[in-house]
């Protein structure tokens, strides 16, 4: 069985381990790359944020990307019963990127392992990982390929950037229960033909049916527009028929964008995860680390999958690199501690969403412009800014403010 030396396995190519294999190819690591799938490939995760924009920068992938033209992405709508809040990034707490994309993910994540190989970058597309044994931080991981021929890498330290497919959790047993609410997604791509003129046509919009149900509307600069709808488990169960005619229903429910869907294609027949959130017993262990959703995975409300994705992997590759040239790293303190600090804070407007706190806040009569900039940060991305108050006290400030929010509208009604 033909086997293989390396400094650094990277399992999975999507952003997560591409931020990753930038970082340690520009190092000068020997590392190596296994993808399940060939791309170009479908997955969800459309929707950047600004603060992701600082890693693919940081790794060289800045340039590629841009040649891409993807769709811009200023800010976000939410609307809820006529009722409109819009963040733009420019007016956020945080110093940082204004701006982010939108974009097709098969033809981003492409764009991104098309400028990897370029660089040299190891890529084996279409190789699955099926067992992994350590010896000591020395790891032996066994794949195979379409034909079903074994192989072997062995590495000083693995990264586990697999995405949903959760490579190392699953064979490790590290899978933990979220204690984000069971809530499920169905969705499709539509091919805009008489697509609204302007930012109407552009704009990244989350539209608020229920309480915990909601419509996502993503364009893309192909012409093509994303639509999901994100609920309870249990209630898009309740929808008879098959994915297709779930989600037919469903968009009756969007009294703002029912017609400017209505009688378009699906590209491709409605994709259903149920209970999207994930979590994990522990985020690193001797000779490997887990990044992006392989680690933890939150409800896409706030579109923050690809940014904790390209955070835990930057991170993790720098850690990476220092204890290859013999530095001392605490993994607890400098990786698990400081990337659940961000999720915890996300964890918390997620939470809070569902409580109906958070959309108190964003639909409150009487808007507060600097509460609605440190808000915004967080929606940015920038969760690990603790200069934000809305990023430091985030446990209780959200409750407090929606708390008061409540109190001054009931005094006016």
């Amino acid at each position: 069985m033909k086997n293989e030396n390396v400094d650094v396995l990277i399992i999975g190519a999507g952003p997560s381990g591409s931020v990753a294999a930038g970082y340690l190819h520009k190092e000068g690591f020997k590392i190596k790359v296994v993808e399940k799938n060939k791309f170009p490939r479908f997955v969800i995760g459309e929707s950047l944020l600004p603060r992701c924009m600082h890693h693919f920068e940081e790794v060289g992938l800045l340039e590629a990307l841009n040649a891409k033209q993807f769709e811009i992405k200023g800010g976000a709508r939410f609307m809820r019963d006529g009722q409109i809040c819009n963040f733009d990034f420019s007016k956020k707490h945080t110093e940082g990127w204004d701006w982010t994309w939108q974009v097709p993910r098969a033809d981003f994540d492409k764009t991104l392992t098309d400028s990897l190989e370029a660089k040299g970058v190891d890529i084996d597309f279409e190789k699955e990982v099926v067992a992994v044994d350590f010896e000591g931080s020395i790891s032996t991981t066994t794949i195979k390929d379409i034909d079903g021929n074994l192989s072997t890498v062995t590495a000083k330290y693995i990264i586990d950037s697999s995405g949903f497919g959760r490579v190392l959790p699953r064979l490790l047993d590290l899978d933990a229960p979220s204690e984000i609410p069971k809530h499920s997604s169905i969705f499709t791509h539509v091919k805009e033909t008489n697509r609204p003129e302007g930012r109407e046509g552009t704009i990244i919009t989350f539209d608020i049916v229920s309480l915990e149900t909601w419509l996502w509307v993503i364009p893309f600069s192909n012409g093509y527009t994303s639509i999901g709808y994100v609920g309870p488990t249990e209630y898009l169960e309740s929808f008879e028929g098959d994915n297709t005619q779930k989600l037919q229903e469903m968009m009756k429910l969007s009294d703002y964008y029912f017609d400017r869907f209505e009688g378009l294609e699906y590209e491709f027949e409605p994709k259903m995860i149920k209970n999207i959130a994930k979590s994990v017993k522990q985020m690193y262990g001797e000779g490997y680390v887990l990044t992006g959703n392989s680690a933890e995975f939150l409800d896409p409300v706030f579109s923050s999958g690809v940014t904790f994705a390209t955070e835990s992997a930057i991170t993790a590759a720098k850690l990476i690199a220092r204890e290859l040239k013999n530095e001392s790293v605490n993994w607890e303190i400098e990786y698990s501690d400081y990337i659940k600090g961000g999720v915890d804070v996300f964890s918390t407007y997620v939470k809070e969403w569902y409580t109906g706190n958070l959309q108190t806040i964003f639909f409150h009569e009487k808007e507060n412009p600097e509460i609605k900039r440190q808000i915004c940060a967080v929606l940015a991305g920038y969760v690990w800014d603790e200069t934000n108050p809305f990023v430091k006290n985030h446990h209780r400030l959200v409750k407090a403010v929606a708390h008061i929010a409540n109190m001054e509208q009931e005094a006016t009604s």
